[in-house]
């Protein structure tokens, strides 16, 4: 009876959590019956765990449009993380630095099981330029900082992403299991990943791992940039500097 009780708790729990993942920046509202249906879940448990998570202040309802957004306590959580990660503090000048160095946007970047996430963003100074904000996440396969993130994880969870699909984004994305798989030997043995145009058309990124003190990738360092200044230069100069940064990062890391 006892374990039951804690199977029940333990998936109110995750269901929980899985109603706070599904805020974001391009959705930071919804509605019981919205996710009822994107999580699978009864509007009732959904209803019951809003509930909970608004007691508790993680959301709050709007009086008006009775939508629910995140609450305080969120922000709470996102700063200690800031302040308290060493690969986030670690990361920001040195990001900063980059931007100076080569003009275009870089991107501290993790991977969140099958999904990028933007963990720092420093945009470069032009008026045109790729836009991407802390906190938004992306699909890994067609990325440079996924793909090189993909690179250093076992054939499980390259297989699990390559189950999921491989949806042809733009002409130039890597749908084939077996080219995809190539990539990343070629990303392994180079030490660094390119996207030209794979996620978007007219975008450019190269992205380098950062390795921790015992040897694992914890992240990646990203340019990234529109195709008409990045060609020019060629994608191998901001790989170059991309690998420079990400190898300043991880030797801070082991200070």
């Amino acid at each position: 009876m006892s374990s039951d009780r804690d199977d029940f708790s333990l998936t109110s729990v995750r269901n929980a959590l899985r109603i706070l993942k599904c805020f974001s920046i391009s959705e930071p509202e919804h509605r019981v019956t919205e996710l009822s249906r994107r999580l699978g879940l009864s509007k009732s448990t959904v209803s019951r765990l809003m509930s909970t998570l608004a007691k508790e202040g993680f959301i709050v309802q709007d009086e008006v449009s009775r939508v629910y957004r995140l609450g305080l306590p969120v922000l709470s959580l996102s700063t200690t993380l800031k302040v308290t990660n060493e690969v986030l503090q670690e990361a920001g000048p040195v990001l900063k630095s980059l931007v100076n160095r080569v003009g275009e946007t870089a991107q501290l970047v993790v991977l969140d099981q099958l999904d990028v996430f933007y963990f720092d963003v420093v945009e470069c100074n032009y008026p045109i330029r790729h836009v991407s904000r802390v906190g938004t996440r992306g699909p890994s396969y067609c990325t440079s900082s996924g793909k090189v993130l993909l690179a250093a994880q076992d054939a499980d969870v390259i297989n699990q992403v390559i189950g999921e699909g491989l949806a042809p984004l733009t002409k130039n994305t890597i749908t084939n299991p077996n080219a995809f798989r190539a990539e990343l030997k070629k990303i392994r043995e180079q030490g660094y990943a390119i996207s030209a145009e794979e996620r978007y058309q007219g975008v450019m990124a190269a992205a380098a791992p950062v390795y921790d003190r015992n040897g694992n990738i914890v992240a990646a360092v990203n340019i990234v940039g529109p195709s008409h200044r990045m060609v020019p230069r060629n994608l191998s100069y901001f790989a170059h500097h991309a690998m420079r940064a990400a190898s300043e990062i991880g030797r801070n890391l082991h200070l």
